[in-house]
């Protein structure tokens, strides 16, 4: 059996496009028949998603898998790192957590990760024609290029060809590349094949003689210049983003913080989307408006982001908003900071101890070892379907889950409702994602009237291919398949 064709893009810098870039490149492929799978050998995100063999992957490798048109599964992010502070971070290999270290003992145990990433891609070519492997942050930072597993260190031990990708729309392109260039060894700079730019806005005419300057200077054939596709909606791997939707007659006002660790804040996607909502984060120092829902989100460290939270003066700010008829809705960790006291006896996100909750929900959470990674589906109180997945270390117990929010499939009650009901919760991430269960929610958060239908799954869809369009309209695909001498991307399989 032939060995699958493999290209990894990496980028100048974090957010340069690289994900967005192996998203696109593998709905083209698909698109000629090819079957395709995404692989990033270490992933550092507190976005992640539950795959189709029960484990925990990266979000953004998710999304690359709907983009190829398959299930999400472990071996497409062997190595998931999901930082509990500055310093430290859960390890997950192959979908599931096996160690809590530090940035140090990290380094140390880099050569174990290494052999989950090479079984694992090891077992995708036997399986794929393509492989579109994505880096993490920029391969030029020295400090870390001593066993490193996620950029040209796995680039060199896999023989794979790169591609660099840049974000001229942050300004210092040609510096971006040139420099990125010149700081990798002779052999990794052979590897490379070719630069991309990418969200440029102008006159291509402009950037012409900077495009031939840049292949003189380098040798290397700029391989696109990819537009700015304003408004393109793709799951955040990690950053936060603003309200992406054209507001129309606004029906519900909806809030948010930014916690330190938050995480899954993909969960408020849909209510960013929504034209009739008016959603907005607030960040640390800032004051919340008036609103008609506040959503707790995610948290990687519950105890820390509630302490965080009552810093800032959101508990005074919760009880007056709930004083006044608001509704406050909390996922995940936001579920645990609703009860009335969270327990930590292992010491599994921090110093072993408890805090008190904010104590609307009549519950209290401990942190067990084993974590729950579950895809789930049921219905909410008025019927309405929903879909989504648990990822929690947290064990929920109380009057309060006598009352759930949602019941599953199965037949288990999930989440809670306070008996005002105005408070409520749940560990399903992805609680918005079906249009049913955003319109029941939002109009349990009060909005009237009529409200427009926001399918994530569709707008999701949409988007990958308007992406995709982009990259086959703006990049030379003839040059890329001669740079690595196989015909993949401009022939139809």
């Amino acid at each position: 059996m032939q060995q699958a064709t493999a290209l990894m893009v990496q980028g100048t810098t974090s957010d340069a496009g690289k994900s967005t870039l192996v998203a696109g490149l593998a709905r083209v492929l698909v698109r000629r028949g090819w079957r395709v799978a995404p692989f990033k050998p270490q992933n550092m995100a507190l976005n992640s998603a539950v795959t189709v063999d029960g484990g925990e992957i990266g979000r953004a490798q998710a999304l690359q898998a709907r983009a190829a048109r398959i299930e999400p599964h472990t071996d497409f992010n062997p190595v998931l790192l999901k930082p509990s502070s500055d310093v430290g971070a859960q390890v997950i290999v192959h979908g599931k957590a096996v160690a809590n270290l530090s940035a140090r003992d990290y380094h140390h145990y880099k050569p174990v990760a290494m052999a989950a990433v090479m079984a694992s891609w090891q077992r995708l070519l036997a399986a794929h024609d393509c492989l579109l492997v994505e880096g993490a942050g920029s391969p030029a930072e020295i400090n870390l290029r001593d066993r490193d597993i996620a950029n040209m260190g796995f680039a060199e031990a896999a023989d794979v060809p790169v591609i660099i990708v840049a974000d001229i729309d942050k300004g210092g392109v040609f510096a971006h590349l040139v420099g990125t260039l010149a700081l990798l060894s002779p052999s990794e700079q052979a590897r490379v094949k070719g630069f991309v730019i990418n969200r440029f806005r102008g006159d291509i005419g402009l950037l012409q003689s900077g495009l031939d300057w840049l292949e003189a200077r380098t040798g290397k054939p700029v391989l696109g210049v990819l537009p700015y596709l304003h408004g393109l909606f793709l799951d955040a791997e990690d950053a936060i983003g603003e309200a992406c939707a054209e507001q129309g007659e606004v029906r519900l006002r909806v809030i948010a913080p930014v916690l330190p660790r938050i995480s899954n804040h993909t969960d408020l996607d849909p209510l960013r989307l929504h034209p009739q909502v008016d959603f907005r984060w607030v960040g640390p120092g800032q004051t919340p408006p008036a609103a008609d829902l506040v959503v707790l989100p995610g948290s990687k460290s519950v105890q820390a982001d509630l302490a965080h939270l009552r810093a800032q003066d959101w508990e005074t700010y919760l009880a007056r908003h709930l004083r006044y008829g608001g509704k406050v809705l909390g996922i995940c960790g936001g579920f645990q900071m609703l009860g009335r006291r969270l327990c930590d006896p292992l010491g599994l996100e921090g110093t072993p101890g408890e805090a008190a909750g904010l104590g609307w929900l009549d519950m209290e959470t401990t942190l067990a070892r084993e974590k729950q990674l579950l895809n789930v589906s049921g219905r909410l109180l008025d019927g309405a379907p929903v879909r989504g997945y648990e990822i929690h270390m947290g064990v929920s117990c109380g009057a309060a889950l006598s009352r759930p929010l949602v019941t599953l499939d199965d037949g288990r009650p999930e989440g809670a409702v306070s008996e005002d009901g105005q408070v409520a919760g749940s560990y399903l991430h992805g609680l918005f994602d079906t249009p049913q269960a955003l319109d029941a929610l939002l109009r349990w958060a009060g909005a009237q009237g009529a409200l427009e239908a926001v399918d994530l799954a569709a707008r999701r869809e949409a988007d990958i291919d308007r992406l995709a369009d982009a990259i086959e309209g703006h990049m030379d695909l003839v040059r890329l398949d001669a740079a690595l001498g196989q015909a993949l991307f401009a022939t139809a399989r």
